[in-house]
């Protein structure tokens, strides 16, 4: 498909694992970019090893320092960032009530500020160069909520008003931006999530899967088809959109 540079922050494991391989088998030049580098490079080193091209690149989207030396990284050894997954994420599982403003704050600066952190950085290049594809990780739970996420709902709603918002001011520069959001996806995060509920783990997963039409969870590659559909240059008429990749469990 490609031979551009892509970012994917987050890129070492779960869905971003799965989106970093999706890109390096259709063609990008891939810089996984992680906060735990050890599996990072774990990642990169199969992508090669399937065909493709990939380096590891430790970053912390919490951190602006950190975000510009990873990309300045990416650069100096892939080439200038052409597309830019924000995948990085984090949340734990509980009532709004019971949380408190060092939750909220963790919530927001990963979800939400950690996008803004990387497109600050990243999206001016590609207006320069005339071409860009940012592509946002949102949630279902941005659009409808979710049971247990107030916080991070919201930090996911804002990303999805965010993104429409950047694709207006960057429409006439050759950049799109857009928001894919996962429903209820097989990864460890989620099964750790089932293991601490207090629940049998089995029947927290039977349940979430019982809901969805199609009755499977998502699994990583159905993220990733996703966000190889924006990444393309097929799709440069094509942005502030979100689109759900959910088995039909959110229809809107």
């Amino acid at each position: 498909m490609s031979n551009r540079v892509a970012l994917v922050t987050g890129g070492a494991q779960g869905i971003g694992e799965g989106i970093s391989r999706k890109l390096g088998e259709v063609g990008f030049r891939v810089a996984v970019a992680d906060l735990n580098l050890e599996v990072a490079q774990q990642t990169a080193k199969e992508i090669v090893a399937a065909g493709g091209e990939a380096i590891a690149v430790p970053i912390d989207v919490t951190d602006t320092a950190s975000v510009k030396a990873a990309v300045e990284q990416v650069s100096q050894e892939l080439g200038p960032i052409d597309v830019a997954v924000n995948n990085a994420g984090w949340d734990d599982f509980m009532k709004f009530l019971d949380t408190d403003e060092d939750f909220w704050n963790k919530i927001l600066d990963i979800n939400f500020k950690g996008a803004l952190r990387v497109n600050h950085t990243v999206v001016p290049g590609m207006i320069e160069r005339g071409f860009g594809r940012v592509i946002n990780i949102g949630s279902d739970a941005g659009r409808v909520g979710s049971s247990l996420e107030a916080v991070y709902s919201g930090a996911k709603g804002g990303i999805i008003a965010f993104t429409k918002t950047l694709a207006r001011e960057v429409a006439t520069k050759g950049v799109t931006v857009n928001t894919v959001c996962p429903g209820p996806t097989d990864t460890p995060a989620l099964r750790k999530f089932a293991n601490n509920s207090g629940q049998d783990a089995d029947k927290v997963l039977g349940g979430m899967t019982r809901a969805v039409p199609m009755k499977r969870l998502a699994l990583p590659a159905d993220i990733a088809a996703a966000v190889a559909f924006f990444a393309s240059d097929e799709t440069g008429y094509i942005t502030g959109q979100t689109l759900s990749v959910s088995g039909g469990l959110t229809m809107a």
